[in-house]
């Protein structure tokens, strides 16, 4: 079992930054993937970004950019830099680790961005 915490989330006006972060514990395995996804009512999660233990990233167009996704491994620990913040990226954002065909969650954090 993987548990993940985030923390980072809040209330922020058009224009600012936030950093999310999330640290992973329990049966961790080197060679994973780690990533952040969000979610809006009424839509289905959708991946932000995500990166690998070798540090290959990948990001959704709509936050190319403006988004940075980083990982600490010594830490367990994946963070995304989210700058030039839109009302359009006010939803949960979830953090994921994926290994083996395994899907961990956390238990997301809110973000809102007011115009």
């Amino acid at each position: 079992q993987v548990q993940l915490v985030e923390s980072g989330g809040g209330l922020v006006q058009f224009g600012g930054s936030l950093r999310l972060s999330c640290a992973a514990s329990g049966n961790i395995f080197s060679k994973n993937v780690m990533g952040w996804y969000r979610q809006t009512p009424g839509k289905e999660r959708e991946l932000v970004a995500e990166i690998a233990s070798d540090a290959m990233t990948s990001y959704a167009d709509s936050v190319k950019g403006r988004f940075t996704i980083s990982r600490d491994n010594a830490k367990n620990t994946v963070y995304l830099q989210m700058n030039s913040l839109k009302p359009e990226d006010t939803a949960v954002y979830y953090c994921n680790y994926y290994y083996g065909g395994m899907h961990y969650w956390g238990a997301g954090t809110l973000v809102t961005v007011s115009s």
